[in-house]
């Protein structure tokens, strides 16, 4: 079952009087459980496709369907410059059903700890799955990503007191957290060593396996490329 499908979308960027194709005409499925990378140099139009199937950037054209929804029916996008909020408050609530994040940069709260850190999604309106939970539920099951992530020693550590390393396996763990079926990583190896790099990448890979959430990346690097189940290839904004 495709829980991620893409007909015939564009996204174009006026710089000027010039229309740049930073997504040109692109379909594909992903099914349900892929580790799937989005490859291609920079400027190749792979952040921005990721930014279109996570709901942070509007298409100017084409289908988009999360989870079997139609995200944009009956939306006229090539006249829609600017999200109109009736529109914004829907995708927000598709985000949170669907979407976890994995950023390169970890984003981490500075001020609160490791465990706050993958809790403050529960709070800012979780999904249909963590919403039925009662605290009990919601507590255990962030102990459980904190063990599973080897987090447990560093449970109420600050983001400052961890390594690169540390703080992805917390943004790791934080995606995860509201149980949503698609996590999106944006380069999420990009700003650690090899070592640290390639513990991440197997993390991710066994949460992959173990859970059936379906990950899909954006990215150069070759290991996560030879990792994946499914690779999809663009250049100049078009899938190749």
């Amino acid at each position: 079952m495709a829980i991620v499908e893409l007909n015939n979308v564009s996204k174009i960027y006026q710089m000027g009087k010039i229309a740049v194709k930073a997504v040109d005409n692109a379909s594909f499925k992903i099914e349900k459980g892929d580790f799937c990378a989005i490859s291609g140099p920079s400027g190749s139009g792979k952040s921005t496709l990721l930014n279109i199937i996570g709901l942070t950037d509007l298409p100017s054209s084409g289908q988009v369907i999360l989870n079997g929804i139609d995200i944009y029916k009956g939306i006229s996008l090539s006249k829609t410059k600017r999200i109109p909020l009736s529109i914004d408050s829907k995708l927000t609530d598709y985000r949170r059903a669907l979407l976890g994040f994995i950023f390169q940069t970890f984003n981490l709260i500075p001020v609160l700890n490791v465990y706050e850190n993958i809790e403050i999604p529960l709070h800012l309106g979780s999904s249909p799955v963590t919403a039925s939970m009662n605290k009990k539920e919601q507590t255990e099951w962030i102990d459980f990503l904190i063990e599973t992530t080897g987090l447990t020693n560093w449970k109420k550590h600050k983001p400052s007191e961890l390594s690169g390393g540390q703080r992805q396996r917390v943004a790791i763990a934080r995606a995860l957290v509201t149980k949503c079926p698609i996590i999106l990583a944006d380069e999420p190896t990009a700003n650690l060593d090899s070592k640290n790099g390639d513990q991440i990448l197997e993390l991710m890979h066994k949460l992959n396996m173990e859970l059936k959430t379906t990950f899909i990346f954006s990215t150069h690097d070759q290991k996560i490329v030879s990792m994946a189940n499914h690779v999809i290839k663009i250049s100049d904004g078009k899938i190749i």
